[in-house]
């Protein structure tokens, strides 16, 4: 059985549609899901990227093609009041919701619902503190321990190789992206492109540009 590490933010639309997708893709295989909640915005940071909705016109593209995406699949998608938002106050109460950080599917059903239905304010105190009760965690989401906690699943998220949500890893390889669902099934049923050398020759093709300034 393979183990595979979701890594998400409640922030993504993509990882929502990637979180409803995963069951459906991997249909038949053997494997065992993580999911991992990250802090996006920390993973942006450490690797000198925007997010998608701090470039204009990039931002109306991701909220058009989520959408798209959503009736194609036949999923619920509200846009939220508004977004982006600031998503730690439900990726504390989803590390909470169990010992290890890493809560269940339904937990974080529970929590991408919250976002992805309804249009509401995703970060409105109020929901927020209703949420909690119903899920009830067994440990307290504004404590120092579950904000460590967080911060230690970004900063491996980030030593994995990590840059981006939704991510999956599985043997030391990381595949992000929506789109790479399918690309990580064929890994996992053992597709032949995988037993070349295209995946590790990736990261030593030169650049052709010059290093990004500091």
């Amino acid at each position: 059985m393979k183990q595979i590490t979701f890594f998400l933010d409640f922030i993504s639309p993509y990882a929502y549609l990637a979180f409803k997708a995963l069951p459906d893709t991997l249909e038949g295989l053997s494997y065992a899901v993580h999911y991992q909640p990250v802090f996006l915005g920390g993973l942006l940071k450490h690797n000198r990227l925007l997010g998608p909705a701090e470039v204009p016109h990039k931002r109306e593209w991701v909220y058009r093609q989520a959408q798209w995406l959503a009736q194609a699949q036949d999923v619920r998608l509200d846009m939220p009041a508004s977004h982006p938002f600031n998503p730690l106050g439900l990726l504390r109460l989803a590390v909470a919701s169990d010992p290890q950080g890493l809560p269940n599917r339904y937990v974080c059903e529970t929590l991408f619902r919250h976002v992805w239905e309804g249009g509401h304010d995703a970060a409105d105190a109020q929901r927020l503190q209703a949420l909690t009760a119903d899920l009830a965690p067994p440990r307290d989401p504004g404590s120092e321990a579950v904000r460590d906690q967080l911060k230690s699943h970004t900063e491996s998220a980030i030593a994995q190789g990590v840059f981006g949500v939704p991510s999956y890893a599985v043997d030391g390889k990381v595949f992000w992206g929506l789109d790479a669902l399918p690309m990580l099934r064929d890994y996992l049923v053992g597709g032949a492109w995988f037993a070349g050398g295209t995946w590790a020759d990736a990261s030593t093709l030169p650049s052709g540009m010059p290093s990004r300034l500091p």
